[in-house]
C-alpha cells in the first residue's frame, strides 16, 4: 500500500513538472520584449525586426521635431522599464545623451543604428564628393584656374569677394565653389555660387576655398589650388573703416556699428528709436504672432517670417529685435521695418521679437520672443535612413540588439530582419534602375535632408534653404530662387511632406517651376497615416517624385 502511494506521488510530481515546464515554455514564448524607439524610421525598422515578439513604442509622435525633442518624465519611465532603446545618432537626436544619463536601467540594451554605417564621410547637403567627377588621368585643364581678389585677412561679417579665372578659353560655365575648415576636412559645396564670381559672408573661422569648373557632362575640367581665407578680428569688434579696408563693401548705417548680416546676426548700435522700446509699457504684449518659422535652419538658410497682428490698425512702423540669449539686451535689426522679416543666417542661434509702434512711436503691440535655431548637425547629415542601402545596416544593428536582449528569439529576429533587408534591397534596385540613365541629375529641395540619397544614386541636391511654406518670400528672394532654377534648368522644387501650400505654388508660378513632395520621414505624419504609407511605400513615392527632375 505504501509502495503504491509513493508511486502515485512520483507520477503526480512527474506530470506536474512536465506541465509546469510546458507552461513556463509557453509563457516564455508569449512574453514580448519592450522596445522604445526615438522617431519614426527607427520605430518601423524595430517593428519589422521584432514582429509579434516585440512591443515597440514611439517617443516622437506626429507634429513633433525629432531634432529638438524634449523627453518627458513619462519617456524616462518607459526607457527605465524597457529591454531595448533604439535611436539613430546624436546628430539627429541631440537629446539622447541626457535621456540615457537620467535612466537607471542596468539591463537596457541601447541600439545606436548609425553604428552600422560608415559615418566618417560627410554626405551633407552641400557636399559634392570630388571623387565622383575626378578622372584617373590628369584633368583636361589641369590646375590652371587662378583665384583673384583675396585680401591678407578679413573680419567677421566681411563679404569675401573672389573671382576664378581660367587660363584657356572654353565655353564651359558650370562652376562650383568649395570650402573646408582645413586640409583634414572634406570639401563642402557652397550654395548659390554657380559662376566664376564668389561672394561669401565671413563668419568667425578661417577656411580654405577652391573653385572647380565642370564640363557639359559635369566632369571636372579644371580647378584651382586651395586658397586660405584668414579671419582675424584682432580680439575686438571691427569698425566701419576696417570693414572697407578689408573687402567688405556693404554699406553701414551711420547709427549702427554693424549690419544684421554679420556673425552675431544683430545690429549693435541702439538708435534713439530703441529708447521707446520698453517691455514694462502698456503694449498689448503677445497680440502679435510670428509665423513662418521652421523647426531649425542651417547656416546660409534664409529665415523668412511675418508678424501678424490680431486686429486691424493703420500703424505700419515695425521693428524687429534680436538677442543671442536671455542674458543679452534686445538689439534692433536695421533694414527690417515692415511686418516681413528676411535674413540669411550665419552660424548662431538667436531669439527674435516683432514690435509695432504707433504714430507717436510708442509701442502699440509686440510678439512673444521666439527662438531661431541654427543647427548644422555638426557638419554631418543625420538622414541615414533615406539611403535604402544604409537603412539595411541600421536594421542589422536593431536585429543584433534584440538578440542580445532576448537570445531565445534569435531565430525570429534573424528571419524578420532578413525578410525586411530583402525588401530594402529590392527598393534600392528600383532606384538604381530608374535613375541610372538620367541625363539631368540635379534636384532642388526646400530642406537639405536628402544628401545620403543623392550620394547613393549619383545625384546633386541643391537646397533653397529656409524657404517657408507659410510666408511668401520677397521679390528679391523669388528672383534669387529663379536664378537658381534657371542655372540648373530644374522643372520642380521639392517641399517636405504636407508642405505643398499656396505659398509654394506662388514660388512655383513666379519661377516657372512645379512643386512636388519628398518625404524625409522624420515623423510619422498625419499624411503618411492617412495614405497608409510605410517606409518602403513612402520611399517609392519619393522615387516617383524625383523622376520629375531626374530624367
Amino acid at each position: 500500500m505504501k509502495k503504491n502511494r509513493l508511486l502515485a506521488i512520483s507520477l503526480i510530481l512527474i506530470v506536474s513538472t512536465f506541465l509546469f515546464g510546458c507552461q513556463k515554455e509557453e509563457n516564455s514564448s508569449d512574453k514580448k520584449i519592450s522596445v522604445v524607439t526615438s522617431f519614426y524610421p527607427m520605430y518601423e525598422f524595430a517593428q519589422q525586426v521584432g514582429g509579434e515578439r516585440a512591443d515597440v513604442t514611439l517617443m516622437v509622435s506626429a507634429g513633433e521635431d525629432a531634432h529638438h525633442y524634449e523627453p518627458s518624465a513619462k519617456d524616462v519611465a518607459r526607457v527605465n522599464e524597457a529591454d531595448v532603446f533604439v535611436y539613430s545618432s546624436e546628430e539627429m537626436e541631440h537629446w539622447v545623451d541626457s535621456l540615457l544619463k537620467t535612466t537607471e536601467n542596468d539591463k537596457l540594451v541601447v541600439a545606436r543604428t548609425a553604428d552600422g554605417v560608415d559615418s566618417g564621410h560627410n554626405h551633407g547637403e552641400y557636399e559634392h564628393d570630388h571623387g565622383d567627377h575626378e578622372h584617373d588621368a590628369q584633368l583636361e585643364g589641369g590646375e590652371n584656374v587662378e583665384i583673384h581678389g583675396v585680401a591678407d585677412h578679413y573680419h567677421t561679417g566681411d563679404i569675401v569677394k573672389l573671382t576664378a579665372e581660367l587660363e584657356g578659353n572654353v565655353d564651359y560655365e558650370h562652376w562650383h565653389w568649395y570650402t573646408r575648415a582645413n586640409a583634414d576636412e572634406e570639401w563642402v559645396t557652397v550654395p548659390n555660387q554657380g559662376g566664376p564670381q564668389f561672394e561669401y559672408e565671413a563668419t568667425g573661422e578661417s577656411f580654405e576655398v577652391q573653385a572647380v569648373l565642370f564640363d557639359d557632362a559635369h566632369n571636372e575640367y579644371a580647378k584651382s589650388a586651395p586658397v586660405e581665407i584668414v579671419i582675424n578680428d584682432h580680439g575686438h569688434d571691427h569698425d566701419d573703416k576696417a570693414d572697407h579696408e578689408h573687402g567688405n563693401e556693404a554699406e553701414h548705417d551711420e547709427s549702427h556699428d554693424h549690419e544684421h548680416g554679420e556673425e552675431d546676426g544683430h545690429d549693435h548700435g541702439h538708435g534713439a528709436e530703441d529708447e521707446h522700446h520698453e517691455h514694462g509699457n502698456d503694449a498689448a504684449a503677445g497680440t502679435i504672432e510670428i509665423v513662418g518659422r521652421a523647426d531649425h535652419y542651417h547656416t546660409g538658410d534664409v529665415v523668412t517670417l511675418v508678424a501678424e497682428l490680431k486686429e486691424e490698425v493703420d500703424y505700419e512702423h515695425w521693428h524687429w529685435y534680436t538677442r543671442t540669449s536671455e542674458n543679452e539686451e534686445w538689439e534692433v535689426v536695421s533694414g527690417q521695418e515692415s511686418d516681413h522679416f528676411e535674413y540669411k543666417t550665419t552660424g548662431e542661434s538667436f531669439e527674435i521679437m516683432a514690435v509695432l509702434y504707433d504714430d507717436d512711436h510708442h509701442t502699440f503691440a509686440e510678439s512673444e520672443p521666439i527662438a531661431i535655431v541654427i543647427d548644422d548637425h555638426e557638419n554631418h547629415d543625420p538622414h541615414i535612413w533615406l539611403d535604402p542601402v544604409l537603412a539595411q545596416e541600421q536594421v542589422k544593428v536593431i536585429r543584433d540588439a534584440f538578440i542580445e536582449a532576448d537570445p531565445d528569439g534569435k531565430e525570429v529576429y534573424e528571419k524578420n530582419a532578413e525578410a525586411f533587408i530583402h525588401e530594402l534591397q529590392a527598393l534600392h534596385e528600383e532606384y538604381e534602375a530608374a535613375l541610372k540613365d538620367a541625363k539631368e541629375r540635379v534636384f532642388v529641395v526646400q530642406h537639405q535632408a536628402f544628401g545620403y540619397l543623392a550620394k547613393r544614386y549619383d545625384l546633386e541636391q541643391i537646397a533653397v534653404g529656409g524657404l517657408s511654406t507659410e510666408v511668401e518670400p520677397s521679390p528679391s528672394r523669388i528672383a534669387e530662387i529663379g536664378e537658381l532654377v534657371k542655372e540648373y534648368g530644374v522643372p520642380v522644387i521639392y517641399y517636405q511632406q504636407g508642405a505643398n501650400s499656396a505659398i509654394a505654388e506662388t514660388v512655383a508660378n513666379e519661377t516657372g517651376t512645379k512643386t512636388a513632395i519628398l518625404y524625409d520621414l522624420e515623423v510619422l505624419s498625419k499624411e503618411l497615416q492617412e495614405k497608409d504609407l510605410g517606409y518602403v511605400e513612402a520611399m517609392r513615392e519619393n522615387l516617383k517624385s524625383l523622376q520629375l527632375s531626374v530624367q
